[in-house]
């Protein structure tokens, strides 16, 4: 993905979903290919809308007692097989490290895929007490899944970026009352951070994290049609406290087991977050994540130049004064159009252009990066005007998404009808499930769509009688999608 190349995007959203991705990943400098395949490198821009992201989480995090700490990427073969589901579940894209230098190691060492099996024994040396509890660790950290589809940045590739949440608690209430949180806080952040309504749900009996007694998603609908497990959080019982002996003496002095739990966010949700929003111009983002908020242009000719700059120079101390992440474009080799096409593509939300009139005048002209609306406004207040204006684009993303999200949630009473309708629209089609297992494999066959969710509710009735695939009587609501 690197070398010289033109300008701007060439492929289409609507007409090469995936084609268009893979040029803006490569053009607004988010990410390269790694020489081994599937694997990227994630270039400083797009790194840093990570770490913005990161901060929101993890601010929240902290102020709901979570703790961060940091555990091997590599775990014990024996410490991975305590856990049978771990091992059933992941045992296909475990990648193993059986040498150290020349030497062959006693035991081989998986890398990470997940970090139950290495936590939890830990939670069990600082767990005594009914008031060691509850316990509340998270780690940012990578990990690795040797998975054999093709590498798309950011959704799929074999390591990754996340932050994983690992609690103990003292019983159930609390272990899903915990749950709940985490799953609320992915919500919030896709919400009210990347601008991008979300749904959530519980996943099926079938689909939960391998070892779970219940894990529950938020799936965010991309432009495409596919849905995407934009995070999770389960609910653990206690078959992993069970499993490496998380126990704690209550106030009776009674040996009990602790009920744990684990939830995760990847960088999943930097993809999601540039499919849904970006377009043919090139990378979109909500002021909340850009790097650059609003980048100021000044136009200006010989005999306006230093009156242009010196105006522009002011505008850029005031709205650095309020916190706005501002940068003066004052190069002096690029026109303008070529700097409006350059920050449109690296996905700046707000561009003040600065030329004689607007200085002659006491204004600015703001144009908005989602559907380059323009306005004039007067130069007093600039920074709060600003501000108002980062709101307004938000609220565009927003809503853009929402109305997407909205029309693309449809009802099926039938197998024909789920094929159909997703065949020719894709999006999410509810219908009510009878709960098995083998109702969803026609649906995967025929059109390679599968359930996402069911209603976290489980005693929520199911939005039909019958179960649209088998005509037996409906147990649930379930959601099918195509997914990434």
């Amino acid at each position: 993905m690197s070398g010289e190349q033109e300008l701007g995007i060439t492929e289409s959203k609507a007409h090469a979903t995936g084609e268009w991705y893979a040029e803006l990943v490569q053009k607004a400098g988010l990410a390269d290919y790694a020489p081994m395949g599937g694997f990227i490198v994630t270039r400083p821009r797009g790194y840093a809308i990570w770490e913005r992201l990161k901060n929101y989480l993890d601010g929240w995090f902290k102020e709901t007692g979570v703790q961060n700490a940091y555990f091997p990427m590599f775990i014990p073969e024996s410490y991975l097989e305590k856990e049978k589901d771990i091992v059933e579940g992941f045992d296909p894209e475990v990648a193993w490290v059986t040498k150290g230098g020349y030497d062959e190691l006693e035991e081989p060492l998986a890398v990470r895929p997940t970090s139950e099996s290495i936590i939890t024994p830990f939670l069990a040396q600082w767990t005594r007490s009914h008031r060691d509890l509850p316990i509340r660790v998270n780690q940012w950290c990578s990990v690795v899944r040797w998975e054999a589809t093709e590498t798309k940045p950011f959704f799929r590739t074999k390591e990754f970026l996340w932050q994983e949440g690992h609690t103990a608690h003292h019983n159930e209430a609390d272990a899903i009352e915990e749950m709940e949180t985490r799953l609320s806080q992915y919500k919030r952040l896709y919400e009210d951070v990347l601008a991008m309504p979300v749904l959530t749900g519980r996943k099926p009996e079938h689909d939960k994290f391998p070892g779970a007694h219940t894990t529950t998603s938020v799936e965010a609908l991309m432009p495409d049609g596919k849905s995407v497990q934009g995070g999770t959080s389960h609910y653990l019982g206690t078959s992993f406290a069970e499993a490496y002996d998380v126990t704690y003496v209550d106030e009776d002095e009674e040996e009990k087991t602790a009920h744990t739990t684990s939830w995760g966010l990847s960088w999943r949700a930097l993809g999601a977050l540039f499919m849904t929003h970006s377009d043919d111009q090139g990378l979109v983002l909500p002021p909340t994540l850009a790097g650059t908020q609003v980048v100021i242009v000044p136009i200006w000719d010989e005999d306006s130049m230093d009156d242009v700059l010196e105006y522009a120079e002011a505008v850029e101390a005031d709205l650095q004064d309020a916190g706005v992440r501002v940068e003066l474009d004052d190069r002096d080799h690029r026109n303008p159009g070529f700097k409006y096409n350059e920050h449109e593509l690296n996905g700046v939300p707000l561009r003040i252009e600065i030329g004689s009139y607007e200085v002659e005048d006491e204004e600015v002209t703001l144009v908005h990066r989602p559907d380059g609306e323009e306005v004039t406004v007067e130069r007093d207040d600039v920074a709060e005007t600003v501000e108002d204006h980062l709101d307004t684009i938000f609220a565009k993303l927003y809503a853009s998404a929402e109305e997407t999200l909205e029309g693309e949630i449809r009802e099926a009473e039938s197998r024909e009808e789920i094929l159909g309708t997703i065949g020719q629209h894709g999006g999410y089609v509810k219908c009510g499930w009878c709960g098995d297992e083998d109702c969803e494999e026609p649906i995967k066959d025929a059109i390679a769509a599968e359930i996402v969710m069911v209603p976290k509710d489980r005693d929520e009735e199911p939005i039909h009688d019958e179960c649209a695939i088998c005509g037996e009587e409906a147990e649930e609501t379930a959601y099918f999608a195509k997914t990434y």
